[in-house]
C-alpha cells in the first residue's frame, strides 16, 4: 500500500476480476475503494479457489483494503443507496468502477444526472454489449489454437489458465481512470469509459503484431513449448530436472553456447546452413530442429544445481519448472524475501502471504496490505459519512433490510 491517491474515493460495483482488479490496484496506490455488493454477496462471492472453511480466497484476494457495503439492491430503495454512493459531493468523489450493464439503473447518462463530472469505467465482454468473459473472448481472437503441442491436431484448443485479458483490462482500466480523472482536474468534466475485453484482446495482439500477422495471411501454428521468433524451450537435466533457457540478446546467446561448451558445433552449424545466429535471434527459431538437439544433448550431461550455477555466471536467462505450491516453499524469492507480501489474516480465518501493491517505489516504503472485509462490514461506517445519515436513519434502513452490517 501506497499513499499517491489518498485523495480519491472509487466505488466499485463489480464483480469477477476486470472490475474488481482494476479497483485494487487504485486501493493499493492509496485509493478509498468502497465496494458494494448485495445482500449475500454477488456472483462471484464464493468462486473457487476456497479455503477448508468455504471461504473464497479469490474474493478475499480481489477484495483486500477495501471498505464493504451491502446493500438490498433487488429493492429500489436499495438501488438508490447505490446510486447515492456513487454521486455522493464531494471533491475526489465521483469515480465509480462497474461491469453493470450499460443500460438499467447504474447507466452512466441517469448517474451524470445527479452528478455531472462523474467519471464512470464500465468494464463489457464485447463493446456491443454483448456477454463476453476472458474464455470466450480468448477463443474468438484464436489464442487456443496457438497453444499446446506441435502434434496436437490444428482444430483443437487449448485454454489458457490464466484469464489474460481480465487482468490486463483490470490494469488498463486504473490507467484510464486516472487519466480521466486528471482531465476532470483540469476542466471539470467527468465522463464515461468503455473498456471491452475483447478490445483488449485485440489490441494486446495487435501491439504484438500478431493482427497484422494474420491480416496479411499469415497463419501462426502451435509450436509447444518453443519461444516463438526466438531461442526458448524446455530442457532436462542429467537427474530429470526441466528448465524453461530462453536467448534473446546476442549477449544471452553468447553466455548460453560458452556455458555448454558448444561455440564449436554451432559454428560447424552455422556454416552448414549459411546463418548467424548471434545476429539474428529469428534464425534460432527457424533451425531449432537442427539446433535443439545439439542445446539438449548437452544440458543431459549436467545435473540441475551445477548447470544452474553455471548458467548464472554465464548471464543466460532461465528459470526452474516448479508448481507454484513447491515453489514457495522452495524458492525464498517468490513470497518468503519478497517485500510485496505480508502474513495478513483474513476473514475467511486463514492468515497467508498477501501481496501489496506489485510497483515497487524505490524512495517510498509500502505498508501493510488491507486485509479483506467481511461483507457489509463498512455499510454502518460508509453510509454515515458519504450520506451524512444519522443513527436513526441507518437504524432503519438496517431494520427494514434495505443494508446489512457483516
Amino acid at each position: 500500500m501506497y499513499d499517491l491517491l489518498t485523495d480519491l474515493t472509487v466505488i466499485e460495483g463489480a464483480s469477477f476480476i476486470a472490475g474488481p482488479s482494476c479497483a485494487l490496484h487504485l486501493a493499493q496506490m492509496g485509493a478509498r475503494v468502497i465496494r458494494f455488493d448485495a445482500i449475500g454477496g454477488g456472483p462471484d462471492a464464493n468462486r473457487w479457489p476456497l479455503n477448508d472453511a468455504g471461504h473464497s480466497l479469490y474474493w478475499e484476494g480481489l477484495n483486500k483494503g477495501k471498505l464493504s457495503v451491502a446493500l438490498d439492491l433487488r429493492r429500489p430503495e436499495g438501488r438508490e443507496i447505490a446510486v447515492a454512493l456513487i454521486t455522493a459531493p464531494g471533491p475526489g468523489r465521483g469515480l465509480f468502477v462497474t461491469n453493470y450493464p450499460a443500460d438499467g439503473f447504474l447507466s452512466h447518462g441517469k448517474l451524470a444526472d445527479r452528478r455531472a463530472d462523474l467519471i464512470t469505467l464500465r468494464v463489457q465482454g464485447w463493446p456491443d454489449g454483448r456477454n463476453g468473459v476472458d474464455y470466450t473472448v480468448n477463443a474468438a481472437v484464436g489464442v487456443p489454437f496457438l497453444s499446446g503441442p506441435e502434434t496436437l491436431p490444428a482444430g483443437d484448443p487449448v485454454n489458457s489458465a490464466i484469464p489474460t485479458w481480465d487482468l490486463l483490462a483490470g490494469a488498463y482500466g486504473a490507467f484510464a481512470l486516472l487519466a480521466a480523472e486528471r482531465k476532470r482536474t483540469a476542466t471539470g468534466r467527468g465522463g464515461e469509459i468503455r473498456l471491452a475485453l475483447s478490445d483488449v484482446a485485440l489490441g494486446s495482439l495487435g501491439h504484438l503484431g500478431q493482427v497484422a500477422e494474420a491480416s496479411l495471411g499469415q497463419d501462426r501454428g502451435r509450436y509447444g513449448n518453443a519461444l516463438f521468433g526466438a531461442f526458448g524451450r524446455d530442457f532436462a537435466t542429467a537427474d530429470g530436472k526441466r528448465l524453461m533457457i530462453t536467448a534473446i540478446t546476442p549477449r544471452q546467446w553468447d553466455g548460453l553456447i560458452d556455458a555448454l561448451d558448444l561455440r564449436a558445433a554451432i559454428a560447424a552449424l552455422q556454416a552448414d546452413l549459411g546463418v548467424d545466429f548471434a545476429a539474428d535471434e529469428g534464425m534460432r527459431f527457424r533451425h531449432r530442429a537442427r539446433l535443439n538437439p545439439l542445446v539438449e544433448a548437452a544440458i543431459a550431461t549436467w545435473p540441475a544445481d551445477a548447470l544452474r550455477q553455471t548458467l548464472d555466471r554465464a548471464g543466460v536467462c532461465w528459470e526452474p519448472y516448479q508448481p507454484l505450491r513447491i515453489g514457495i516453499a522452495d524458492d525464498a524469492r517468490l513470497v518468503r524475501d519478497n517485500p510485496m507480501f505480508t502474513p495478513v489474516r483474513h476473514p475467511g480465518g486463514d492468515t497467508y502471504a498477501t501481496p501489496g501493491a506489485m510497483a515497487r517505489l524505490i524512495e517510498q516504503t509500502a505498508g501493510v496490505p488491507g486485509r479483506a472485509p467481511r461483507l457489509g462490514e463498512h455499510s454502518e461506517q460508509v453510509l454515515a459519512e458519504l450520506l451524512g445519515l444519522s443513527g436513526a436513519a441507518l437504524g432503519r434502513l438496517f431494520d427494514d433490510g434495505l443494508a446489512q452490517t457483516g
